[in-house]
């Protein structure tokens, strides 16, 4: 009984995002008949690459403890994933409005509960030791980078929050990773 935009921004990201493995830095690589085959052409793939490497910049930048480094490189799938996920999950949401203005509910609009949605997916409480573990084997980032970095790549975000340069979170246009 979750308000839809809620449901758009956890739920419908999560399909989202195991949609978006189909394109990205391995599922690309498996053809449409389930054969392991790069079908992309070579620019596409440079491209991609490109794009992806921006994305993976930001996570190799985390670092949850002293020495301890987010690996962008062993995170890539999950990532483009979670931004794609994301993406997905907040253009499904508006076409569900067919036209009309999201409503606001409790002093929040549409985009924002999505957001939050997104945010709420990823709560968790883990141990020090369960996170130094999983920054070095674990293919997924750590719940709280899953959930702070792929809005920060979203222009909607900034403006559902009002986020401006000087802003903690802000991230300026040109860095942002923008994959599709």
């Amino acid at each position: 009984n979750a308000d839809p935009a809620v449901n758009y921004g956890g739920i419908g990201a999560v399909i989202g995002h195991e949609i978006t493995h189909g394109f990205d830095d391995q599922g690309r690589k498996v053809d449409g008949d389930g054969v392991l085959r790069d079908w992309w052409t070579a620019e596409d793939a440079a491209k991609f690459e490109e794009r992806a490497r921006v994305l993976g910049a930001q996570y190799s930048a985390l670092s949850p403890f002293e020495g301890t480094h987010v690996n962008g490189d062993l995170t890539m799938g999950e990532n483009i994933a979670d931004l794609g996920g994301l993406l997905l999950a907040l253009d499904a949401y508006h076409l569900s409005l067919n036209g009309a203005e999201a409503p606001v509910l409790n002093g929040l609009t549409g985009d924002q509960r999505v957001f939050l949605g997104w945010a709420q997916v990823w709560r968790e409480n883990s141990r020090d030791e369960a996170l130094r573990q999983q920054v070095t084997t674990d293919p997924h980032s750590p719940a709280q980078y899953r959930a702070a970095v792929p809005p920060r790549n979203i222009d909607a975000w900034y403006a559902a929050f009002g986020v401006q340069p000087g802003d903690e979170q802000y991230l300026a246009p040109e860095a942002r990773a923008r994959i599709w």
